[in-house]
């Protein structure tokens, strides 16, 4: 019928509109890349999106997406395909751990910001019997008092803590939002990659294995020519978020 038709071709106009989206992301990301870097990983940040945009940017080949809150991670998850990795990187409270992890297909953590965080995800992984968690450490690089994560001097002991404490989480690396006023100079960026030096340096870690997660819709491009291995683009995707 007509409503039928108008909504398939809608969806359709959706699909190849994220479609579009992702390639311009993805060539931007390249030609930002530092030569001989492995491309990053886009995180397409979906939360506060529909599970219609959601399936357009999947069936246009994505598996990797971002959520902030764990109620709306969940309710997605069971709507969409199992093969989708989630990222979760919002602010985690210790008595969510087990909302988020009842999700299988949850593949990293962004923000881990304590050692009792670390310790109630580490103890829940077990408890659900999933494969071990991987994990980014969330480092503070900014002054800003709204923004979660540690300081650079504690990132190493949480990493420490992660590494020698916590047999069920794996630790991939760290993970930071920029300041708002960084558009002409990342200090953020600089700060992220000046962390992962001192983790690698304090800890004995190959710093080529120590992932950064820096650079959003309005920022990826520099952060990836920062060395960023992990970049979160929203709107750029998806358009201006939709609050209901």
């Amino acid at each position: 019928n007509a409503e039928y038709m108008g909504k398939s071709s809608q969806m359709s106009l959706s699909q190849s509109v994220v479609a579009s989206a992702l390639n311009e992301i993805r060539h931007a990301m390249l030609r930002s890349l530092p030569k001989g870097a492995v491309e990053p990983r886009l995180v397409a940040v979906s939360k506060t999106q529909s599970v219609e945009q959601i399936r357009a940017a999947y069936d246009a080949g994505h598996r990797s997406f971002g959520e902030n809150y764990v109620a709306e991670l969940v309710r997605k998850a069971g709507e969409l395909p199992a093969d989708i990795m989630w990222h979760f990187i919002g602010h985690l409270q210790s008595n969510k751990c087990k909302d988020l992890l009842s999700v299988p297909n949850v593949y990293l953590v962004e923000t881990v910001d304590s050692i009792k965080l670390a310790n109630k995800l580490n103890v829940v992984t077990s408890e659900v019997g999933r494969p071990p968690l991987h994990v980014f450490v969330q480092v503070r690089t900014s002054d800003e008092s709204t923004k979660h994560g540690v300081t650079r001097t504690d990132s190493v002991q949480l990493v420490e803590h992660v590494l020698s404490h916590c047999p069920h989480l794996r630790f991939r690396g760290l993970m930071t939002i920029g300041a708002v006023d960084d558009t002409r100079e990342p200090r953020s960026f600089k700060e992220l990659v000046a962390c992962r030096e001192q983790v690698a340096s304090l800890l004995s870690i190959d710093a080529a294995d120590i992932e950064l997660s820096m650079g959003m819709s309005a920022d990826f491009e520099r952060a990836v020519r920062m060395g960023s291995t992990s970049i979160r683009v929203g709107s750029a995707i998806f358009g201006s978020r939709v609050y209901a």
